[in-house]
């Protein structure tokens, strides 16, 4: 069973992930993405998703409701995923609004823990993976 390891850094608040959306063309998309263990879906910033194509129109009129920090309000299937290390076909996940303050584009949430055996060492700063037999 292959491991991928995936370095992120231990002195920011969050574990902050580099990784790419290859959208139907072909073209592929950096993401700037955090690993959200209290999300149970992965959310997408409905900003990035209108920028690289996947959308059409976002919704003008989302925002933050009082005691939310992000605002689901759709769902999308992504082509090809690239995330630590693994390519996930079809991959669906949420649109959201995100405060724009936040400066990423997307929260990679539990439903990415079904995909693969995770393994978070914050003492090495590596997030191993490796998928399911």
């Amino acid at each position: 069973m292959r491991e991928n390891i995936t370095s992120f850094d231990t002195s920011r608040h969050h574990i902050y992930l580099e990784f790419g959306v290859t959208d139907s063309s072909g073209v592929s998309h950096s993401v700037a993405g955090i690993l959200d263990t209290g999300a149970p879906r992965t959310e997408f910033s409905d900003q990035f998703l209108k920028y690289a194509g996947f959308l059409n129109d976002k919704n003008e009129n989302a925002t933050l409701k009082p005691g939310l920090q992000t605002n689901k309000y759709g769902t999308i299937e992504l082509p090809l995923v690239d995330l630590c290390g693994h390519q996930i076909v079809n991959f669906k996940a949420c649109v959201s609004y995100f405060e724009p303050t936040w400066g990423i584009d997307a929260l990679i949430g539990l439903d990415f823990f079904r995909y693969f055996r995770v393994t978070i060492d914050f003492e090495q700063g590596v997030i191993v993976t490796s998928r399911y037999k």
